[in-house]
């Protein structure tokens, strides 16, 4: 049997590969840029990138800068904009538990309204479910 949270843990369940998820996500593409906004050091950085690559969450474009040699900027596939509703349950839980009062370094947003989006399970029914008291884990093994 599959266990697809261990594969999914093996992709992006490091510090580094969520990081740069998001730093993409909110418009970085080139290395460099990357490099400064996580604080990864040059061969995690790139070590992580190729990861990301290889798993499907991250695609390479070319782009010249005018006088210099062509170079690659990284942008998010669709398996990577799937990770953005992770992403946010992450600062929630963050937010909710680990904060120290202040303003959230990113909040994430709907573009439609400006209202703050948060995640939050939903049943295929389209009830919410409350971890509290209506959410069990099926075992499949």
């Amino acid at each position: 049997m599959t266990c697809t949270l261990s594969e999914t843990l093996a992709v992006v369940g490091e510090r580094w590969a969520l990081l740069i998820v998001r730093e993409v996500a909110l418009g970085l593409r080139r290395f460099d840029e990357l490099r400064a906004a996580t604080g990864a050091p040059r061969g995690v950085l790139s070590d992580r990138l190729q990861r990301l690559i290889a798993a499907g969450v991250l695609a390479t474009r070319d782009y010249r800068v005018p006088g210099s040699r062509a170079r690659q900027e990284y942008v998010l596939t669709d398996a990577g904009l799937d990770l953005l509703p992770v992403l946010a349950a992450f600062s929630d839980w963050g937010d909710k538990h680990l904060a120290d009062g202040g303003v959230p370094e990113v909040v994430y947003r709907h573009t439609g309204c400006g209202g703050r989006v948060t995640a939050r399970l939903v049943c295929e029914c389209g009830g919410d479910a409350d971890v509290h008291d209506r959410v069990i884990a099926q075992v499949n093994r």
